[in-house]
């Protein structure tokens, strides 16, 4: 049943997408040569960033050197979370011990 299903999800999709292409077909072929190589934003970004002299002054090993450092700080903050919640358990475990006495089988066998 649910392959039935999505068999008919694709099969109406890919309908769909037929349809769009056969409509955007006649207004692609009207376009001039001109408008199509029409320079988008990436490739006037990518200028830019080119003309700028940004890519001459990048370092893959200061890239290297940020990246590990913050990963390292990363780590280290885990590490002191954990540390805490270790303690925290500690503590507890503590409490819990305490509350159970020495003479507790002592006052159960009295008790019976």
């Amino acid at each position: 049943m649910i392959e039935l299903i999505a068999a008919i999800i694709l099969f109406i999709g890919l309908i769909g997408t037929g349809v769009i292409i056969i409509k955007k077909i006649p207004v692609l072929c009207e376009l001039s040569i001109q408008e199509v190589k029409k320079p988008g934003v990436l490739r006037r970004l990518r200028g830019k960033i080119r003309d700028n002299g940004t890519l001459e002054s990048f370092s893959t090993e200061l890239l290297l050197q940020k990246i590990l450092s913050k990963i390292r700080v990363l780590t280290l903050k885990t590490d002191k979370k954990t540390g805490a919640w270790l303690t925290k358990l500690h503590k507890r475990s503590l409490k819990k011990k305490n509350k159970f006495s020495d003479d507790y089988w002592k006052r159960i066998r009295k008790g019976k």
